[in-house]
This record gives C-alpha cells, structure tokens and sequence, in this order.
C-alpha cells in the first residue's frame, strides 16, 4: 500500500488522482472494507441473536434510511426544505454513519445523475451500464472517488459538511465503537445481548441492509415498476422500493419534479420520509417544506 493511498483512506480530499488510471477500475482500498463489512455479516453464526439486536438492528436501519432518504437526498442534494445549521449537521452525521462518504460527496453524485440521468455521462444508469454497475460498481470506482465540488457551491461553505466529507471514516468508526460499548452496557443490564452481538447486527447487517436497498433506487427503480410521467429517462414507480425506502421508490414521480419533498405525490402513495419531514415541520425544526405544484399533480391524474 503507497502512503498516498493510505492518505487518501484517512482524508478522501487530499489527493487528487482523478487522472490517474482508467476511472472505471475499482478502488481497492475503498472495495476490500466494503467486501469485509458484507462478510461480517456471517459472524451471526457465532454471535447469534437476540429481540435486542435485531431490534435496535431494525430502528438504526430506519434512523439511518430517514436520515439518507430525507437529508441526504431532499436536502443536501434537492434542497426541497429548510432547516438549522444544528440540525443540518445532526442528520449529516446520522447519514455519515450508514457509510455511503459524506453529504457533499452524495449530494454531488446525485445532482449530476439529475443533470444526465440514463443519458451519457449519468454515473449510474442500469440501461446504458448494466445493473451491478448502477448498483454498486460506481459507488467502488476510481472515477467516482471525489465529490464533484463545482456542483455543491452551496454545501463547500459549510466547515462541518466538509470535515465529514474529507474524513468520511470518523462517524463510522465511532458508531462502531459506540455500538459495542452499547452491547456490553445493555448485557450488563440483563437485556440478553453483548458487545460483539450487538455490533453484527447492530452495525454490520443493518448497514448491509440499508446499503442494498438505497442501492435499488437506482438499479431497480430504473428497470422495474410503472412510469406515469414521461420523463426523459427510465425511472420508474415501485411500490416494494417506496416501503423499504421510505418512499424512494416513488422514483419516476421524483424524477419529473425533483425539488419538491413529497415523492408519494398523492395520498394513497406511501411516503413514510415526508410524513417525518412534515412532522419535523410541525415541531418547528425544518421549514419552506416544498410541495409538489397543482399542475404536476394534475398531469399525473390525467395519466
């Protein structure tokens, strides 16, 4: 291993190899922790379970799910409500955490898919490179290492956004010494669990878990479901992905207006992130919750 890779670990902005190699190749020092973390998953086998883990392996999938779907996705990277410094950086940490880089590396991917999606330079588009590549092979890619910063003027003023960008491995790191502490506590305490339990299920599953399902946004939901806007891409409605996403998969309706925060645009569209974002509104934590406007809902009913 160079120092300059083992640089580039530790603080994802400080070397800038975007010319160096074909951007296609996997980044091996970003694909073998990822490869590890899956096959972690198999220590259950010695670790076991208990109504504990898996449950706080569940609530930390949705904690992290609302915190991706609702903060990095309709925030940071469609800017459809306001909100605090405070609470901007809070859920920016709680998204760090579900290890999918920092909310400036995310946002600017994603802008960029709006900007091209299923078209020419889209970094993830099932239809012109294939599912795996959509799914997970350009998150691993040497080309896609760097967050695209011209795209993200508005989130590079923000010195807390950029910590968790640069050092995108601290929040994991603490969560996963958090989260066997946590163990250990909760054991001590008679709740049936441990450390090391609690850490398999509590981090390595959960995080696997949430992983794959972010993924199907833009592998499934641009193959599998129906497209009641014409859009100039392939996004698509599911109503599987909506439940596991948090209402994600209400994918091709987002794609024909992305700025609002609604993605269910219509009652009997489940949006489990908007209600929470609504919710949030009605405690007075975020505000200028953008809705989606008359006509678009009317071009819809009319399809």
């Amino acid at each position: 291993m160079s120092s300059k890779s083992l640089i580039r670990w530790l603080d994802s902005w400080a070397v800038d190899d975007k010319d160096e190699g074909d951007p296609r190749q996997m980044d091996w020092l970003r694909v073998v922790p990822f490869v590890l973390l899956h096959l972690a998953c198999f220590a259950v086998i010695w670790v076991g379970w208990s109504w504990t883990a898996v449950a706080f392996a569940a609530g930390y999938y949705a904690l992290r799910m609302f915190a991706i779907t609702a903060f990095y996705h309709r925030f940071f990277s469609h800017r459809s409500f306001r909100t605090s410094r405070a609470m901007q950086l809070v859920f920016a940490a709680l998204g760090s955490s579900a290890v999918q880089r920092g909310p400036i590396w995310w946002a600017s991917h994603h802008r960029e898919h709006h900007r091209k999606s299923d078209a020419e330079g889209d970094v993830h588009s099932p239809d012109r490179d294939g599912f795996w590549w959509s799914h997970v092979g350009w998150i691993l890619s040497r080309g896609n290492f760097r967050p695209r910063l011209e795209l993200v003027r508005d989130l590079t003023r923000f010195p807390e956004l950029r910590f968790l960008d640069r050092f995108d491995v601290v929040v994991p790191l603490l969560s996963i010494a958090g989260i066997f502490g946590l163990g250990e506590l909760l054991g001590a305490a008679g709740l049936g669990t441990n450390g090391w339990q609690l850490l398999v299920w509590g981090f390595c599953i959960s995080t696997v878990v949430t992983y794959h399902v972010t993924f199907t946004i833009n592998s499934v939901a641009h193959r599998i479901g129906r497209q009641r806007f014409e859009t100039a891409d392939a996004s698509r409605n599911n109503f599987v992905l909506a439940l596991l996403t948090f209402g994600e998969g209400w994918h091709n309706n987002h794609h024909r207006y992305p700025a609002s925060v609604r993605q269910g645009f219509y009652w009997w569209e489940l949006d489990l992130s908007y209600y929470l974002v609504r919710l949030l509104a009605a405690l007075g934590l975020v505000w200028d919750v953008r809705p989606v406007p008359a006509r678009v809902l009317a071009e819809g009913r009319g399809r």
